[in-house]
């Protein structure tokens, strides 16, 4: 039975960059790969959309979300943390761990950040260096407006750093790095990217970089500088995932051919026939409608069925890999990603799935549903 999985990550990898993953190893000190490592950050550029160069690190994302912290800020600096959900929340965490002073702003998990409650947040925080946004929360399945959030807290904030959790959006979900006036943006290989897990990418701002050179914060392995210096010389700091290089090389030439548009216009497509046909099966979205991600889709488990046991009929009679819920939502909900490596098949398939196990599970739709569809 092949598998369709649709979790937010890691995500399915086109056979293209399969192969590319099967190549022999080359010399990460050689001019062969300095040719791929130049290919690959001029392609992240322009999914970023900035200039700056985009550094990349053998890690998760949550390494990148240390690298962000430890490299722009100094103990004892206050930041905001706009939290909507888990990830949010390990942003603000690993914050604290490194001795800032972190002021949450917490959202209800299922709603997004309301730019002017941000700006009144800050206001109370006169001498704060930095703001913690996500993006997108997979936790929550909620996209936070986040042109509106950076021009709402510029308007207040000019000079103040904005630090920003893409990992589950960027190359899926407009992001304008530059336009948006961003500072710390990253995101990880293993979602939008088409590419196993183990590579996170960093794009860093002007004003970024000037933090970067001011930051007392210990750092060794996460030091943008030593990075950006390997960087132009066609190299990274330490021995790189090779074959991660390879298999990205080949995911931003097909993301290339595709469009920057085309691919978003996609993540619409796929996520409005997921929301379809859930409410057609008279399912209810957690998230807020009108910042519902594009990238993953949180749904309510209906009354009387049980998340564990639908998500293991679909794993094991139907070859479909949901995720459920997270820390509080464990049980409450299910989460179907479509991001990166999928087309309107893929999701038509996994909803097909669902609704037959619901069925066999005991849930019937109520009679109204199917008029909203």
């Amino acid at each position: 039975m092949e598998q369709n999985l649709r979790i937010p990550g890691p995500t399915p990898i086109p056979p293209e960059v399969a192969a590319a993953l099967a190549r022999p190893m080359i010399n990460h000190r050689g001019p062969e790969f300095a040719a791929i490592i130049g290919r690959v950050t001029e392609g992240l550029q322009h999914f970023f959309q900035t200039s700056q160069p985009v550094l990349g690190f053998p890690s998760a994302g949550s390494g990148a979300m240390e690298a962000a912290v430890v490299n722009v800020f100094s103990p004892g600096d206050e930041v905001l943390a706009v939290t909507i959900g888990v990830f949010g929340n390990r942003l603000a965490k690993i914050a604290e761990a490194f001795g800032l002073k972190v002021t949450r702003h917490e959202v209800a998990w299922g709603q997004a950040a309301d730019p002017a409650q941000v700006v009144a947040a800050l206001d109370a925080l006169p001498n704060a260096k930095g703001v913690l946004l996500t993006h997108n929360e997979t936790s929550t399945g909620v996209t936070n407006d986040l042109q509106a959030l950076a021009q709402a807290i510029r308007a207040r904030r000019p000079d103040i750093l904005l630090v920003v959790d893409a990992v589950s959006s960027l190359s899926c979900v407009d992001l304008r790095m530059d336009e948006w006036d961003l500072d710390v943006v990253f995101t990880g290989a293993q979602k939008g990217w088409m590419v196993p897990p183990g590579l996170a990418m960093i794009g860093v701002s002007a004003r970024g970089w000037a933090a970067t050179e001011k930051a007392t914060l210990p750092r060794f392995y996460w030091d943008f500088r030593t990075a950006r210096k390997s960087l132009e010389k066609g190299q990274t700091p330490y021995t790189p995932p090779v074959s991660l290089y390879f298999g990205l090389d080949v995911a931003l030439g097909m993301m290339r051919a595709e469009g920057r548009e085309a691919i978003i216009a996609r993540h619409q497509r796929v996520a409005d026939l997921t929301r379809s046909r859930a409410r057609a099966m008279g399912l209810e979205l957690f998230a807020e409608p009108a910042h519902a991600s594009n990238t993953v889709t949180a749904l309510k488990v209906p009354a009387g069925v049980e998340s564990k046991a639908l998500t293991k009929a679909l794993r094991e009679q139907e070859g479909v890999v949901i995720a459920g819920g997270q820390e509080r939502l464990e049980g409450q909900i299910i989460r179907i990603g479509h991001l990166g490596y999928v087309h309107e098949p893929d999701i038509a398939a996994c909803m097909d799935a669902l609704e037959r196990q619901l069925g066999a599970l005991g849930y019937r739709a109520p009679a109204a549903s199917g008029a909203e569809a």
